[in-house]
């Protein structure tokens, strides 16, 4: 239950993303954000807070985490405040100092698998990244990276 506890606290967020996804696109688009993350539910769970300076418009968003005890895996829900609903969870597990966590979902109407990996997790500048896949999993594009770094006062820089 301890495998998210690295991600506790005030960061501040440096986002890449691509422009467009699935499409052949090259151009990222980066920008700033913050994020606050807690635990919950006796650590079962964790839950945290992201404001997202994207150019094309500032949002917020939220993460819930949950972890199954007997399998070992988290589910993880993202909830993004312009749309303010559950999208459909990925889940998995860490092992071997990175977490990975897949799942299914839809983009632009067509269906895609999700996957998330959590790496870096040991320095004080932990790394996720999604990517997509419209073939089955047989290729991936990467079209989100964040990097979090401790906001001053922490105790984590």
């Amino acid at each position: 239950m301890s495998d998210f506890d690295f991600l506790h606290g005030a960061w501040t967020v440096r986002h890449r993303k691509l422009r467009r996804r699935l499409a052949g696109d090259r151009t990222w688009t980066e920008f700033g954000g913050t994020m606050s993350c807690r635990p919950i539910l006796a650590g079962a769970g964790n839950f945290d807070e992201n404001r997202l300076d994207d150019p094309d418009g500032a949002y917020r968003a939220c993460t819930l985490r949950l972890h199954d005890p007997e399998s070992g895996h988290w589910s993880i829900y993202w909830i993004d405040g312009r749309r303010l609903r559950l999208d459909p969870p990925v889940t998995g597990r860490f092992h071997d100092g990175e977490g990975r966590f897949s799942g299914e979902d839809v983009h632009e109407g067509r269906p895609i698998l999700v996957r998330f990996v959590w790496s870096r997790l040991t320095g004080p500048s932990p790394r996720w990244e999604q990517a997509f896949s419209d073939d089955g999993g047989a290729g991936w594009e990467t079209n989100w990276i964040m990097d979090f770094d401790p906001v001053a006062g922490t105790g984590r820089e």
